[in-house]
């Protein structure tokens, strides 16, 4: 897995839908999503962005044939890239303006094989072992612990055996113990520094949420190790980037021959 420099069907109108599963809500976020579309859209913009959307696709090892689930889609970064490799792709996205953009710039591309859905990852409304391939890029820190394993747990629902998934987003610990940590946690203080006042306000903005409990919530390179088996997928490799990031391949198995550990659920 090669490093990345920087920081980071006929088609349909978007579609709004419920909860398909039990105990997996369409749950409040402390982020309104609404309100940042053209942030998230300059970011797509950046040289960063760009190239680790390349090195998702790259690794997906996208077929004609396939059938492939963005989730996270926010305004069609990595959707709109991979519909002319693929026969469809269904965009998930928990913002409905996010959804309203990426439609609209599907149209504006003449782009017919994506359809997006405002529906969260946790209760994705998908039929089971539909998907050949997931690619998600930025969107699993948006959720806490226990809304990564549900949606780690409709992934594999909705994917086909040997289905693949491809994951970018941040991969760090907020803490000072591991030494990787402890880099990405000046990488970021740094970042913020360097913009002068702005930045040192939204430092102490960020140090507020975090102790209010309402801070992204990224999970470490080890963590994602750890889960993905849990999930019952195989094939797994998780590697860091040379930023805050980092990015996780593996596969559904056929068949599932082994009974995942259970410890990362424990209490």
């Amino acid at each position: 897995m090669k490093p990345i420099a920087g920081a980071p069907q006929a088609p349909l109108p978007v579609e709004h839908s419920s909860p398909r599963r039990g105990g997996a809500l369409h749950r409040p976020r402390s982020k309104n999503w609404d309100r940042h579309v053209e942030h998230v859209e300059a970011l797509a913009r950046t040289p960063a962005f760009c190239a680790l959307r390349d090195e998702v696709l790259r690794l997906a090892e996208l077929q004609r044939d396939d059938q492939v689930l963005d989730i996270g889609a926010g305004t069609g970064l990595l959707a709109l890239a991979a519909a002319p490799r693929v026969a469809h792709v269904t965009a998930v996205e928990i913002s409905p303006r996010m959804g309203e953009r990426l439609e609209s710039q599907r149209r504006s591309a003449g782009i017919e094989n994506v359809h997006t859905i405002v529906a969260s990852a946790s209760a994705l409304p998908i039929g089971a072992e539909t998907i050949d391939v997931v690619v998600s890029n930025y969107c699993f820190h948006h959720m806490g612990e226990a809304e990564k394993l549900r949606a780690l747990d409709e992934i594999l629902r909705v994917l086909r055996p040997n289905g693949r998934l491809v994951l970018a987003d941040m991969m760090f610990a907020v803490g000072v113990v591991d030494p990787r940590d402890r880099a990405v946690a000046w990488l970021l203080v740094r970042r913020l520094l360097r913009k002068g006042l702005p930045g040192a306000l939204r430092l102490a903005k960020n140090g507020l949420r975090m102790l209010a409990g309402r801070w992204e919530h990224p999970a470490s390179i080890d963590w994602w190790r750890r889960a993905l088996p849990l999930a019952g997928f195989a094939a797994v490799e998780v590697g860091a980037l040379d930023h805050e990031g980092g990015i996780a391949t593996a596969r559904k198995p056929h068949p599932k021959s082994t009974a995942p550990d259970e410890g990362l659920r424990a209490g």
